[in-house]
């Protein structure tokens, strides 16, 4: 099994040496954490980063002036040092700040090593401080890009969409289908990979919150779920009508224009003018025929929902680019 380095592990490393040499160049005490609170504030994405970067800085200023105050007021003892972190993690917990628990804790030994307060050391470790997270966030600048993957969960979902649409054609025009249905759960793996990478690239964006692969496999989760929901019902069309036959010729239509940017009022339109030549159409005159009709009125009205969905999330898509 071949031996990789990751990215992250790459900036790790390069950003600890970094920053222990940033300290060493200025001549700090306790160097070494410089590297340690890097390590900590190194995370998978840019906007994380951010945020552990913030609550380490809030935490470690907390940290020292607890601890200014009873090691000062108390003494330099073990147990002062245990009161200390009794009072200190609770606020951390209050303020929301609880990922700067270590670090904090790593610069309130240093007070407790040192043996004092003075003007210096709290310079020396607000420096510690400002290197370590420093360093962090500039290796974090560098974030690898996901689009290559995310065109290909979009491409595969596509075909995946195609071939159920096109499977769901067959059974509604013949009554019967030898389709194995692999692609559902496929479609729902892909789904599932597809829009946690998009959330992950959205957490490098420090400014935008949304982007077009992130609506787009949130339209394409959406009718999912309405594909889901129409199988048991296709699946009870056994028997042909002229219905099933006109629906079926609209899915394999649908089957061949599925893509982002496809003619969503065309098909809204054509469907529309289908529901208007059933209502024309004579009455059922069977029982069979009447519940296979009202299963394709009922089909009908999923699809609609289906171009529906696209319809609407594109539309706030588009907005959220003016």
């Amino acid at each position: 099994m071949a031996y990789k380095i990751g990215y992250r592990t790459l900036k790790t490393a390069v950003g600890a040496a970094l920053a222990i040499a940033i300290a060493e160049g200025l001549q700090l005490e306790f160097s070494a954490s410089a590297a340690i609170i890097t390590i900590l504030c190194i995370s998978i994405t840019r906007r994380s980063s951010l945020r552990v970067s913030w609550e380490r800085v809030a935490a470690c200023l907390v940290g020292m002036a607890v601890s200014a105050i009873l090691f000062e007021l108390i003494g330099y003892h073990p147990w002062t040092l245990g009161l200390i972190l009794l009072l200190f993690i609770p606020i951390t917990v209050m303020v929301k700040v609880t990922n700067g628990i270590v670090t904090s804790s790593v610069i309130i030994l240093h007070l407790y090593s040192v043996g004092a307060v003075s003007f210096s050391i709290i310079v020396n470790e607000l420096l510690l401080i400002v290197i370590g997270v420093g360093v962090a966030l500039l290796m974090n600048l560098y974030m690898p890009s996901n689009d290559r993957a995310l065109r290909h969960y979009h491409k595969e979902i596509e075909e995946h969409f195609k071939t159920i649409l096109r499977e769901l054609s067959s059974y509604l025009r013949y009554g019967e289908s030898d389709w194995d249905g692999k692609e559902i759960p496929e479609t729902l793996e892909l789904l599932k990979k597809g829009k946690n990478l998009a959330f992950h690239n959205i957490q490098n964006h420090i400014l935008r919150y949304e982007d077009q692969y992130y609506y787009y496999f949130k339209m394409r989760e959406k009718q999912f779920d309405i594909l889901e929901r129409l199988m048991p019902f296709v699946s009870r069309v056994h028997h042909t009508v002229a219905q099933s036959k006109i629906i079926a010729d609209f899915l394999e239509d649908l089957s061949r224009s599925v893509s982002p940017v496809n003619r969503v009022p065309y098909f809204q339109e054509r469907l529309e003018s289908i529901k208007q030549t059933f209502e024309e159409m004579p009455l059922p005159t069977t029982r069979e025929e009447f519940e296979v009709r009202s299963t394709l009125f009922y089909i009908m009205q999923e699809l609609e929902q289906y171009l529906h969905i696209k319809d609407q999330l594109w539309n706030q898509a588009d907005k959220k680019k003016l």
